[in-house]
This record gives C-alpha cells, sequence and structure tokens, in this order.
C-alpha cells in the first residue's frame, strides 16, 4: 500500500546505531505505515518500529530498522495501519456486568432508582472481577490500551487489569452513603490509602482515589480525597458538571458552578481528570485550563441521557486537554468502543455547532490518543509514537470493504474503519492480541459468566430476564 507522505522528512526519533552489529530488540513491528501522533503528526509507509522491554527505541523505515535492529519476534505489519493505543478516558469496566439493566431514562432516576439499588445487591469482590476481565476483552479487541476508571473494590479491578496487561488510571470510589466496598469514611480512606501504596510504582497501574461527584459528596470528601491523593502524587479522578441538575443545584446551594465550587475548595489541579464537563462556561474553561485539569469528553453517554453536549472545540481552544471516554457500559452507555466515541465527537460538535468545520477527524483522533493522553496526565509515557515513550501499540487492518479506499487516513480511522478492524494489540512492549485472537484474557469464561451474572441480577430486582 502506498500513502502519499505527510512528511517528507524520515522521522527515527533515536538515532539508529551506526556500528554494524545489530542491536537487539524484543519486538519488531515491521511494514505498516505508520501514524505516529508526534509533535508533527508525522506519517511513514513502509515503516517499522523497534521495542525493547516495555519502550520503543526506534521507528523509521522498515529497511534501516531492520539493518540495525534483530528480534525472535517480529510482527509483520503489512499493507495495516500502526497507531497509538486508543484511550478510553473515564468508564466504569465492572459495570460491563450491568449491561442494558435499564435503558432510557434520566441520569438523575438511573443513579438512583436503578444502579445504586442494584449495586447495593449485586456488587462484591469477584463481581468486580469478572465485570473487569469482561471488559478488558472488549477494550483490548476495539483498540483500547490504557483506560480511566472508577468503581468499588478498585484494587480487585487493578488486579485484574495487571492480569490482562492493560494500562489503567484507577480511581477508588469515595461517595458519602454506604458504598459496596466500603460503608463508612474511615473504611473509604483505609481503603484507598492501602491500594495507592500498594500500586505506587508499578508500570501499569496508576491508582487514584475517586471522589464521585459534587452532589454525592460533602465539602469534607471532596477535600479529604484531594489532600490523600497529594499525598501519594497520584490521580484525582472526579464527574464535574455532568447534568444540568448539578449545575442548578450547584448555583442555588454553593452560589457558584460546580467548576468554580472545586475550584474554591482547592480540588482542581494538574493531577484531576474530570469527566464531561458539559456545563462550563467561558470562566470554567479559563479555570480548568489555568489549573491544568485534565476533561474527558464521553459523547455515546451524554447523547444516551440527554445529558447535554460539552463544548469540547471551546475547550481546546481555551487550552483544556481533552479525551475522550466510553462512560459506563451500563445506561450511559452500553460498550465500550473508543472507535465509537471518536466518530460520534466529530458528529456531535458538527450538527450542535451547525458547523461541518467544528471538530475535524484529526482532532478527534488526536482526543483518543495524544490529547486523550494530556486528559490523564500520562502524556510523557503514552498517546503518540516515539522514541522512548511506552510500547502501546495497535495495528489495524484495511481490508475490509469499509476500510477501503484510503484517501485521507484520519478521516479512514474516524469515519470508515470499525473496532472489528483492530487486528493486533501490543500494551508495554507485550502482545496482548494478535490477528484477532486474545492472549490474556480468557474471554469464554468471562462471557459464560457474565451470562450466569445476568440471571442472578435479575432475579436480586424482581426482573425477568429478556431475551
Amino acid at each position: 500500500m502506498k500513502i502519499r507522505l505527510r512528511s517528507l522528512v524520515l522521522f527515527l526519533l533515536l538515532p539508529v546505531p551506526l556500528c554494524a552489529q545489530k542491536q537487539p530488540a524484543d519486538l519488531i513491528i515491521a511494514g505498516g505505515t505508520v501514524v505516529s501522533m508526534d509533535a508533527k503528526r508525522s506519517i511513514q509507509d513502509d515503516a517499522a518500529i523497534a521495542i525493547k522491554g516495555d519502550t520503543i527505541v526506534a521507528i523509521g523505515r522498515r529497511e534501516q530498522i531492520a539493518a540495525h535492529y534483530q528480534s525472535a519476534q517480529t510482527l509483520d505489519a503489512t499493507g495495516k495501519l500502526i497507531l497509538p493505543g486508543f484511550i478510553n478516558g473515564h468508564t466504569h469496566v465492572p459495570m460491563t456486568l450491568f449491561r442494558g439493566l435499564h435503558d432510557d431514562v434520566t441520569l438523575n432516576d438511573w443513579l438512583y432508582k436503578y444502579i445504586f439499588p442494584a449495586e447495593a445487591k449485586n456488587v462484591n469482590e469477584d463481581f468486580v472481577r469478572w465485570g473487569t476481565r469482561l471488559a478488558a476483552a472488549e477494550q483490548i479487541r476495539s483498540g483500547v490500551t490504557t483506560f480511566a476508571d472508577m468503581y468499588y473494590f478498585e484494587d480487585a479491578v487493578a488486579e485484574e487489569t495487571k492480569a490482562a496487561g492493560m494500562r489503567g488510571v484507577l480511581g477508588e470510589t469515595w461517595i458519602d452513603f454506604p458504598a459496596p466496598d466500603n460503608k463508612s469514611e474511615a473504611e473509604m480512606l483505609a481503603y484507598t490509602e492501602k491500594f495507592l501504596r500498594k500500586w505506587q510504582g508499578d508500570p501499569l497501574i496508576h491508582a487514584a482515589p475517586a471522589p464521585h461527584s459534587i452532589y454525592t459528596c460533602s465539602q469534607k470528601t471532596l477535600q479529604d480525597s484531594a489532600a490523600l491523593a497529594r499525598k501519594y502524587k497520584a490521580p484525582i479522578l472526579i464527574h464535574v458538571a455532568e447534568m444540568k441538575k448539578e449545575w442548578d443545584d450547584s448555583r442555588t446551594k454553593n452560589g457558584m458552578s460546580p467548576v468554580q465550587y472545586l475550584d474554591k475548595l482547592g480540588v482542581l489541579g494538574p493531577e484531576v481528570v474530570a469527566a464531561h464537563c458539559i456545563f462550563v462556561d467561558e470562566a470554567d474553561r479559563k479555570t480548568l485550563a489555568a489549573r491544568g485539569v485534565g476533561c474527558v469528553h464521553n459523547p455515546s453517554s451524554n447523547m444516551m441521557i440527554a445529558s447535554g453536549v460539552s463544548p469540547v472545540p471551546e475547550m481546546l481552544a481555551a487550552g483544556v486537554a481533552v479525551g475522550l471516554g466510553t462512560d459506563g457500559p451500563a445506561g450511559s452507555n452500553n460498550d465500550l468502543d473508543v472507535m465509537e466515541e471518536i466518530d460520534l465527537a466529530a458528529k456531535l460538535a458538527k450538527v450542535t455547532k451547525n458547523n461541518p468545520l467544528a471538530l475535524n477527524a484529526r482532532a478527534v483522533v488526536e482526543m483518543a490518543t495524544v490529547q486523550g493522553a494530556r486528559a490523564l496526565h500520562l502524556e510523557s509515557e503514552i498517546g503518540s509514537l516515539e522514541a522512548g515513550k511506552k510500547a502501546d501499540i495497535v495495528v489495524i487492518d484495511l481490508n475490509a470493504p469499509n476500510a477501503v479506499p484510503v484517501y485521507d487516513i484520519y478521516s479512514q480511522i474516524a469515519y470508515s474503519l470499525k473496532a472489528s478492524d483492530v487486528n493486533t494489540v501490543v500494551i508495554g512492549g507485550r502482545v496482548v492480541m494478535r490477528e484477532r485472537k486474545l492472549l490474556t484474557v480468557d474471554e469464554q469464561a468471562a462471557v459464560a459468566k457474565a451470562r450466569e451474572y445476568g440471571k442472578s441480577v435479575a432475579a436480586s430486582l424482581g426482573m425477568d430476564l429478556k431475551h
């Protein structure tokens, strides 16, 4: 396949060794079109990537990498696209086991009438483990290599994420009523501190406290969770300005918007990942940018619950890092397909702005990769294919009817390619899916267990399980 180069300059990001002896590599991906998402947005045909350990050591033309690196393991990507792994910036992965439990309701009703009661009756550590395994299989199949999660028993989520070979920013939920794992604030604090200590320095897992929102957390809970995060130099995950009721109630109770309230409490800072950010005006956007907060846009979720539309073009213009998320796979979005979010993010901006130029294909691909990494404050590690960064890589087929012909690569990714086109996934140099075969998750066991949980959840709520 020949695609016109966007950059005529070879983008070897570390010098290829000049010595005659070949340097050892652990994995070489060769022959594809590398869409780097680096600062120059370099694209190179017939390229190769050399990987040592969990890190990219060189990128260049295939024959140059072959001349200077050797590896016992090589992936042939001829005729395929090679991209940075996709980043799912906001989700609740164990909720795969509540998929489709109750749809077509408002967020407030969904939470308080259906999900919170269902969680109280069903969520335990085993539930969380099996839901995470099912989610890992689904996300890897759709090219997701990193995800940010907020849920209960998050240490179990972390263990299953690590076992699947995925990268995670994983938040233990703080909430002002008895949760499935912790029944008091003291238990919540002790569990989270132990969780943060356990995973410090892990190459794949970034543990975090996750105060749910301003409408489920008191001022003390919000400030205590932020203080704990800063003690351990951990991220803070939180829902922010995700529904009109939240905005109205904050104005009435606090005399200011949710963003300004969190800023007043000293919660906002460069470690915060704020999900949704729908009701954010110009002053809020300036505050988010000034504090270095990353925001995560969830188009499917926001549309499904009719919560509103995040002002993504305006946030980007203000300098806010904006990533993409699926949200939880139950009620607010029933899948974990980030490629679908790429497509919808562009189209949602276009139709709400009545402007086809509002958010273009390259911008939304950036949101799933390099901008998504910025939103999670991991841009030094992931989000682009460059020497020195982690080898989180997706190889995408271009052989399906929906994948050809190719005139513009970003448009092809955003509007034509699907999760089913993802062929191979590498995370931290480890091949976790090869030619559509999952290597790190027992997919059949996870699917079978999900069917069992479907029956038990329905029975606990007095529902007839519909087929």
